[in-house]
């Protein structure tokens, strides 16, 4: 890591208790916290933006919203992203099997549809300077809802920016979720 964390007790006391319940649930204390707390107004609203689009009232599908962070964190060079949210689509689908082959999604036959546009249009977004055809569009639009692109798009964007965040600071993995190799 490029910059060391603060001792907990440095940070807002507000922040610590938000730690430590997130820490129970997580099992250990995340090292972007330590970064993202020497800023506590945007880690609070980090944390809602965060909530937000992964909770209950989230419009796309669990499964979907985790392939999607994983494959933003492995284009962003963020192994803690791919950590993290490998764990979450663990969870999720109780498998690893289209994680370990995102890379090579285009040849791979197990993922949907559904799943093949929502991974074309975020390495589209990914990529910088790209503007989004009218023709991928046209096709997102037959599968996902407009509200649901909205909030594709705020995932795809929001995970960017926290892959790039994480590997700018260089945040290691934390050893949460190995993926498999790609055969």
């Amino acid at each position: 890591m490029h910059i060391d964390p603060k001792p907990i007790t440095k940070y807002p006391f507000y922040l610590r208790w938000v730690y430590r319940r997130l820490e129970r649930r997580h099992g250990q204390f995340l090292l972007p916290w330590y970064q993202w707390g020497r800023l506590p107004a945007l880690q609070i609203l980090f944390f809602l933006f965060w909530a937000r689009l992964d909770g209950k009232k989230s419009r796309l599908d669990p499964a979907l919203r985790a392939l999607v962070q994983v494959r933003v964190a492995q284009l962003n060079w963020c192994a803690f992203c791919v950590d993290f949210n490998a764990l979450n689509l663990l969870k999720r689908t109780n498998s690893l099997e289209k994680a370990g082959r995102l890379e090579k999604w285009r040849d791979a036959d197990e993922f949907l549809p559904e799943e093949r546009l929502a991974l074309e249009y975020t390495e589209l977004i990914c990529r910088e300077g790209v503007k989004i055809p009218a023709e991928l569009m046209d096709r997102l639009k037959q599968t996902f809802s407009d509200d649901q692109i909205v909030e594709l798009t705020a995932l795809i964007t929001f995970q960017t920016m926290s892959a790039k965040f994480n590997a700018a600071l260089d945040i290691p993995s934390q050893g949460m979720c190995r993926l498999p190799e790609a055969p």
